[in-house]
């Protein structure tokens, strides 16, 4: 092996780690929820504790994603990830929901760096033929990271503490500092560009003030209260807004250009579908473990292994097929198991058997596993290297947009489900107020134990159609998804063909 291939390998190395920490850090913390919930209080706003995280990663792709086109990749990818060591060890000193959800944000603008340049310096580091089955690795990463996520927080939480789950990027983010720091030579020339902060500013602020009217409203104020209505204010004014400056300006936080491909438009049309309906399985399941089945840290870790595993097989497999048929045919397949995956997550009760639960968890694994890779890929296709930054970086904020809305707007659902039943099933019942609005008490064993079981079996029913209502909601996003995959087109990565070596007597072999 060559110096220069063993350089590239140890970069690929160091990627798959920083992109390992990245995407590990939602399940590894959505395992470990229900013991912080515990401890802190605050079930109002555990979802916070996501949604910081994903705002944030989303706020900062389109501007890291421009920086790495003018500047080059590598000095904003080692930024992006001081940032999230940094704020990983401020997460492990937390003493407050609110605390945790304000470290989170700063984890999550590191994280923006982190995964839109991993997949860029692969298409700048490979050619078409070795790239799917590279971002099927890549892919298989985040998969891999859901799988080893769950059981890492479950035991860290166990056995240690909640706070060493954030601690334990340091040492793996310290490695993949040293392998790209001194292993990646990037060839891309610097060109200087004008950022687009002012749509950056406007976006984000758009954003922040819809989830901020949607969390808020009808719980901490009236939908028709002067806060809500001034956010929902907020909301389209600045959308209205950031559309304006980016027709106007000469180099756009998101391009409008780009999306008269009608791959890319379609592409991040699914990543944002997807996002929206696969965060709910990785967020509600665990508490659905904990708080139905009466499980621990460790249960809920060990039951999403079966989802993970499928997407890491998925994600495989679309990759190898990238270039073998067109990205639609690869989206259709994993359509095929996606949605009836969702629809049976729909269908749990407090009595289903737990092989069959498994059984729907790998196949909404597996359906999900594809978009990893191939969307990764679908919405590079076609843009030249001054370009992918952007490119990448604008499909990975539209899955996480899509994952930020949907935690919030489904958290919402979910919440409002589950408080209307306890107060209807406990109505006059005034022991039970605080447990209809904090029910913390459920996903605790040693408090749950407390419970008379009567009392227990109710709200564990509750707890459960609350949760499996909100997957018949999902399916509205993953419906919509496969309406956007009908709309990718034929597009397929095209490999080239090696030119044939010539004969002796001038023909061509």
């Amino acid at each position: 092996m060559s110096a220069k291939e063993s350089r590239v390998n140890f970069v690929v190395a160091g990627l798959l780690l920083g992109l390992l920490i990245a995407s590990m850090d939602n399940t590894i913390v959505a395992t470990a929820m229900g013991t912080i919930v515990g401890e802190m209080g605050g079930m109002d706003k555990f979802v916070w504790v996501t949604s910081a995280y994903m705002v944030a990663t989303m706020a900062g792709m389109p501007i890291f994603g421009k920086l790495s086109d003018m500047y080059g990749r590598k000095r904003f990818y080692i930024f992006g990830l001081i940032v999230f060591l940094f704020g990983s060890i401020l997460c492990g000193t937390a003493n407050s929901i609110v605390e945790l959800s304000i470290y989170r944000a700063i984890q999550g603008i590191g994280g923006g760096a982190l995964m839109p340049i991993a997949f860029t310096i692969i298409f700048d580091l490979f050619p078409p033929e070795k790239r799917g089955k590279m971002t099927g690795l890549f892919g298989a990463v985040f998969g891999t990271s859901s799988v080893f996520g769950p059981l890492l927080g479950a035991y860290i939480t166990e056995y240690i503490s909640w706070h060493w789950i954030f601690y334990i990027n340091v040492p793996i983010g310290i490695l993949s500092f040293w392998l790209i720091a001194f292993n990646y030579r990037e060839s891309l020339e610097h060109r200087k560009q004008s950022i687009d902060w002012w749509g950056a500013i406007t976006l984000v602020g758009a954003v922040v003030s819809l989830m901020f009217a949607l969390e808020l409203g009808g719980n901490q104020y009236a939908w028709d209260s002067v806060q809500i209505l001034g956010l929902f204010a907020a909301f389209i004014v600045l959308f209205i807004v950031f559309i304006m400056v980016e027709k106007k300006a000469a180099e756009p936080i998101i391009s409008f250009a780009m999306f008269k491909r009608r791959l890319f438009a379609a592409s991040n049309s699914v990543s944002l579908m997807y996002g929206a309906a696969f965060i709910i399985a990785t967020v509600y399941l665990p508490i659905f473990i904990q708080g139905v089945f009466g499980g621990t840290a460790s249960n809920s870790g060990l039951i999403l292994m079966p989802m993970m595993l499928g997407s890491v097989v998925g994600s495989q497999i679309g990759g190898m097929l990238t270039t073998r048929t067109s990205f639609r045919n690869i989206m259709l397949i994993s359509a095929v198991f996606f949605i009836p995956g969702i629809y049976l997550l729909g269908t749990i009760s407090p009595d289903i058997p737990r092989w069959l639960l498994t059984i729907y968890m790998i196949l909404t694994g597996f359906g999900v596993g594809f978009s990893f890779s191939v969307l990764g890929m679908a919405v590079i296709h076609g843009f030249d290297m001054r370009q992918r930054g952007s490119a990448s970086s604008t499909g990975s904020f539209f899955r996480s947009l899509g994952m930020t809305l949907g935690i919030t707007i489904f958290g919402i659902l979910q919440r409002n489900m589950f408080e209307n039943e306890m107060s209807a099933a406990f109505a006059g019942q005034e022991s039970m107020a605080g447990l209809i609005h904090d029910p913390r008490a459920i996903l605790a064993p040693e408090a749950r134990a407390a419970i008379p079981e009567p009392v227990l079996d109710t709200i564990t029913g509750i707890l459960a159609t609350s949760i499996a209502s909100t997957f018949m909601w999902a399916l509205v996003p993953a419906g919509l998804a496969l309406l956007f995959i009908l709309m990718m087109g034929k597009d397929r990565v095209q490999v080239s063909r090696p030119a044939a070596n010539p004969r002796p007597d001038g023909g061509m072999a």
